[in-house]
This record gives C-alpha cells, structure tokens and sequence, in this order.
C-alpha cells in the first residue's frame, strides 16, 4: 500500500453546498490525529476485524515506513533530518522493531489469543484505509496540509485536496441521495487486467441504474458498502443483497456510522444551507433513522 486519496462520491446541491467521500490511505500511526476533525463522518478497518495472518503478511511486504527521518530536538517539529549513516541506521532499527514485534505475535498467537489484542502490537507499521464525508474542509487542509504538521499526515491531506481540485461533483437535486460506493469504480492501477477494469465500469453503469429504480435499496446497499471501508475488501463480489444483510445487521445492533455517508440536499425555500449532525446543506441518512443516537432506548424497547 501507499499514501492514496481517491474520491467515490462527489457532489453538489443547487444551492452549491458540496459533500465529498474520499477513501484515504494513510499510515496507522496519524489516524488519531485524522479523528479529531469531528467534521468528518468516517470508517476506516478495524485491526479487531482483520485476520492475524493477513495482518503479518502485509507488514512483512509492505509496511509503512517513515518518510522523514527528523532529528532530535525540542518543541512538536523536526526542523532538520538524520543524515547520511544515521537515516539508514534508524530504517534498519525501524525494521528490526518489526521484525521483533512480529515474532512476538506470533508466540501470542500460538497461545490462542485474539486478533483484537494480537493486531495492536502491529500497529506501527500498518497502512490505514479510511472512508471520509464532509462538507467542511477549510479548517483540517489549513492545520494538516501544512508544512509544520507531521509529514505523514501532511501527505495524505495534500493528496485530499488535490482530489477535491481535480474532481467535478455531480449535481444532485431535492430528494436524491449521495449514495459512496454505488456507481463507482476505482482507478485502472487498482486492476489487474484492462478486462476487469471494463467489467467493473460496466457494472458500475449497471449499478446507477439499478440505483434509480430503486432508491430505498440503493441507500442500504451504499450503507453496507461503507460499512466495509474498501472496493477491494469486497473480493471482487458486488452482491446487493449481501450488502443490504449487513446494513439491516448493522443498523440493528446499533453501528450507525457508515449511515452518516449518504445524504440528501438540506436547505430552505429561501436558499439557506440546514445543519444535520456535521453536515451542512445535506441531511445524513442517520438523522431519518429512529433512537439513531441512543442504542439503550433500542435495548429497553426490547426488553419490554
């Protein structure tokens, strides 16, 4: 994996408020520091969810590696860089930690342990894949794209916003949904023939049109499709009914996140962009959804 910033979902109201879901790639360690934009509704993978095995496979082939060796010294900011031996002593220690962190895992493993504590000591050299929607940017381009901010997030948020640049969103009008994941196909690097690339354009137009005859199915396809952050982490498979079993399975056990990504224009007769949760001009689909932001009143309902 690498840096990468992808738009699946790109639109405009008629009153020009824009909402934008991107699939970004960035390393494991800058996540906490993407999360604390609260403009954002986001998925990203889980280490709890993913496989041990798979996780080992990928930090041994490609594991995320800093891309800037700063040098020591006080304050937030590595002004200067380790030079010349040092850069590559410190890539080899790097590695070596890997290398020691995975044989550790590996004991863990051998006892029986599970993958959501196993994964964790992973962590460091692993690649994270998030699904990001918004409506505000301003302020985390102003704060991340920027030279004082840590460089790993510094890339991700430039490839963010050169997507945005080169991106025309689709005009959407009263009533229609912003559906991610539906009608999409990814970039042609991402396939390993030009025959699948054509397959999956040509499902891609399939699936818009399916999407226009039936509009309610279309949302919880789009809801379980984000629910699994990734295209590729669907094996290929673009099965509608097995993602409409997931999103009844999330919705059901109270997992309203990937709701958050489609939306509708929001906004007043006279022209004036409505909030809903932390969009503005566009209504998430988990505000049209009952005790969407408390689970226990859908427990006690229950019980009763």
């Amino acid at each position: 994996m690498a840096f990468d910033a992808v738009i699946v979902a790109d639109s405009v109201s008629l009153i020009g408020d824009r909402l934008t879901t991107l699939e970004v790639t960035l390393p494991r360690i800058v996540l906490a520091e993407f999360n604390t934009h609260r403009v954002f509704s986001r998925n990203s993978a889980s280490s709890r969810a993913i496989p041990v095995q798979k996780q080992l496979e990928r930090i041994m082939n490609d594991p995320f590696v800093p891309v800037y060796w700063g040098a020591n010294q006080s304050g937030m900011q590595a002004e200067a860089e380790l030079t010349g031996d040092a850069q590559q002593v410190a890539l080899n220690e790097w590695l070596a930690a890997r290398d020691a962190a995975v044989e550790h895992v590996k004991r863990l493993l051998a006892l029986g342990l599970h993958k959501q504590i196993t994964n964790r000591i992973l962590e460091p050299w692993m690649w994270q894949t998030i699904l990001v929607t918004f409506t505000e940017s301003e302020n985390f381009f102003a704060l991340r794209a920027n030279p004082q901010a840590q460089p790993e997030i510094r890339i991700a948020a430039e490839l963010m916003r050169k997507a945005m640049d080169e991106s025309s969103p689709v005009l959407l009008h009263e009533g229609e949904a912003h559906l991610p994941l539906v009608g999409y196909t990814p970039p042609r690097e991402r396939f390993a023939s030009e025959e699948d690339w054509q397959d999956a354009q040509e499902m891609a137009e399939f699936e818009l049109e399916w999407a226009a005859a039936n509009k309610q199915d279309a949302i919880r396809v789009s809801v379980g499709r984000c629910a699994r952050v990734s295209y590729l982490t669907h094996d290929g498979q673009r099965d509608f009914s097995k993602d409409i079993e997931l999103y009844e399975r999330l919705v059901g056990s109270g997992h309203m996140s990937p709701t958050e990504h489609v939306a509708f224009p929001n906004f007043t007769k006279d022209g004036e962009s409505l909030w809903s949760g932390n969009f503005r001009g566009w209504k998430q689909f988990r505000k049209t959804l009952p005790n969407e932001s408390n689970y226990g009143k859908v427990l006690q309902s229950l019980a009763s």
